[in-house]
């Protein structure tokens, strides 16, 4: 049985270090994701996607596997009481192109089971995720990431506007 894979492909009015900024600031992640991020983004460290609720839950953990800043981002993405080994965990590639005045995102997303619940979570994730961040980044708006969507407690939606 093959593992499935999501590649997704957004384009963005912006710069590569705004895309960066963007993925790997927590400050920046929370204001379209309404989660934080951790990690100081450096191969072989860990990374930490943190819920914003009442209480700080570590979501989804992983490890950088690379860091090319603001070219490419490649980490494992994990439930955080998976034990399995590094090799068994999915991937998340981030690709960032600059193509005249905006940027070419391609995010993917592999080496995840099929009908796994982490594939089902991710499928419908990801587009929300990616959608909020281009209205973020081009309108300084975010979407309510969640909107309409009953199975996600870990995340909690937040009002957000840009500053600055």
């Amino acid at each position: 049985m093959s593992n499935t894979e999501f590649i997704y492909t957004t384009y963005i009015k912006t710069t590569p270090e705004k895309v960066w900024a963007a993925i790997t600031n927590p400050e920046f992640s929370r204001q379209y994701w309404a989660d934080g991020i951790r990690s100081d983004w450096k191969k072989g460290s860990k990374w930490q996607h943190i819920s914003s609720g009442e209480t700080a839950t570590v979501v989804v953990a992983g490890e950088i596997l690379e860091s090319s800043p603001p070219k490419r981002l490649v980490i494992t993405w994990a439930d955080p009481a998976d034990t399995a080994g590094i090799s068994e965990h999915s991937r998340v590639t981030f690709e960032i192109e600059p193509i005249g005045d905006m940027v070419r995102l391609n995010v993917s997303h592999g080496n995840l089971k099929p009908g796994s619940v982490m594939a089902g979570r991710i499928s419908i994730g990801w587009p929300r995720v990616l959608s909020s961040m281009k209205s973020f980044l081009e309108t300084g708006m975010a979407l309510d990431t969640w909107a309409g969507h009953l199975g996600v407690k870990a995340c909690t939606p937040v009002a957000t506007k840009a500053t600055g």
